[in-house]
């Protein structure tokens, strides 16, 4: 009886693990509030962007591509039109790399890419290097829809992340449990 509880319980446990890990994968969403006209952007501070589009992708765009980026303070820094098709950027399978000044911001925790035109374009990732923050990488691997600004604030969710969510509670319960059984 103990044994087919404490197997039950463990399955239980292995299920809600896999449910944790799978909905923890991140999609970039369109920007809810996200105003552009809001940006100061007097440059103190230099960030590198590198950019990678996906193979995927078409095979070059003529798009006019622009990013926004910024930390939890709200710094924010604006790169308008990142695009240049005579120097063959964001062609299919390719990495740009980019020289950007804004703001000088904390942990950067949002970035939104912005595009406009014919022909469609897909990242694959844009990381984000500044001097008062880690690198961060936000995976996009998805077409950007045409006159949106889309992409991941995971501003909020950095304090929020700190504390075990009901799943992983429970889990530490059956855990618990089956620690306590096997005594």
């Amino acid at each position: 009886m103990i044994k087919a509880l404490t197997l039950l319980l463990l399955q239980v446990a292995f299920l809600l693990t896999l449910s944790e890990a799978k909905s923890s994968i991140l999609q970039p969403e369109p920007a809810k509030d996200f105003n552009i006209s809001q940006i100061k952007n007097a440059g103190t501070c230099s960030y590198t962007a590198i950019i990678t589009t996906s193979c995927s992708s078409t095979r070059y765009t003529r798009d006019q591509i622009s990013i926004s980026f910024g930390d939890a303070y709200g710094n924010q820094i604006y790169a308008p039109r990142l695009d240049d098709p005579s120097s063959r950027t964001f062609e299919r399978c390719s990495t740009d790399t980019f020289e950007i000044y804004g703001p000088c911001a904390y942990q950067i925790c949002y970035l939104y890419v912005y595009r406009t035109g014919p022909d469609g374009w897909k990242p694959e990732n844009v990381k984000i290097y500044g001097h008062n923050s880690r690198a961060v990488t936000f995976s996009y691997n998805t077409f950007i829809p045409s006159d949106l600004w889309y992409g991941f604030n995971l501003c909020n969710t950095a304090s929020s992340s700190s504390q075990p969510s009901a799943q992983k509670w429970l889990i530490y319960l059956i855990v618990g449990l089956l620690v306590f059984l096997q005594l």
